[in-house]
């Protein structure tokens, strides 16, 4: 299985698990001209698409992905946030307030909330025997519960708190603007504590996703992570290409 990067940050966010025989798009914020091209023009591989939330650089080629007949798979509040009705447009099932787990090709899928400020956002655990267990977790302030037996991670690092309080005082960064970000996305900070907090003996992969251009250094970022938690250590860049299977092999 391999895990390719379209697109991730405030310009758009897509990303694609793939083997020989299946794919599994995450997210539609990038155009779907450069999600064909990724896949080699070879459609009939995807099994489906799923999305976190309806703000636009997550959501904003849901109809492309529905008119290339890509069963396309969020909660109701994002469905009804986008407005878009179409018959492969599948809303996530509850359970006493707990979303059921999707079957989607080879791909088991179990989303959980997150904390943004959209209609009903998630993230998702995926597993495939290939990939075992993912975290993938996206514009959210914080994880919301611990995970176990976890072997590939996806997880935003937006923002360096320093970063952006040293612009407060600088006066080169609204308050309103402050407050967002902080009440919405996760920082470099708070991503050291989540993954030094999780048992991370099993991963072979984290990938930090949703990088902030303005509020974020790759390098440090990167090299933090990597003192904090001792595994391969990925920035999301555009065009990245990895194994993302159970193991390194």
């Amino acid at each position: 299985m391999k895990l390719k990067v379209i697109g991730s940050g405030s310009t758009g966010n897509s990303y694609i698990l793939e083997n020989n025989t299946e794919a599994l798009l995450i997210e539609a914020g990038v155009s779907f001209s450069k999600v064909k091209e990724a896949l080699n023009f070879n459609m009939t591989k995807v099994k489906g698409c799923i999305i976190s939330h309806e703000h636009g650089d997550h959501a904003k080629y849901i109809k492309d992905a529905l008119k290339n007949r890509i069963n396309t798979y969020m909660t109701e509040g994002t469905a009804k946030a986008v407005g878009i009705t179409n018959k492969r447009l599948i809303t996530l099932k509850k359970a006493n307030d707990n979303y059921q787990v999707l079957q989607i090709g080879g791909f088991k899928i179990l989303p959980f909330k997150t904390i943004h400020d959209a209609k009903e956002p998630v993230g998702f655990l995926i597993n495939h025997k290939e990939t075992g267990n993912i975290l993938f977790i996206t514009d959210s302030m914080y994880l919301p519960f611990k995970v176990k037996n976890v072997n590939n991670i996806l997880i935003e690092c937006n923002y360096s708190e320093e970063i952006i309080s040293q612009k407060i005082k600088n006066r080169d960064l609204p308050l309103k603007v402050y407050r967002r970000i902080m009440a919405n996305h996760m920082s470099l900070e708070t991503c050291k504590e989540t993954l030094d907090k999780m048992d991370t003996s099993q991963v072979n992969n984290i990938v930090l996703i949703h990088l902030s251009e303005h509020n974020g250094n790759e390098n440090q970022f990167k090299d933090e992570i990597g003192r904090t938690v001792h595994k391969n250590i990925y920035i999301a860049s555009k065009g990245l290409e990895i194994n993302f299977n159970k193991t390194p092999f």
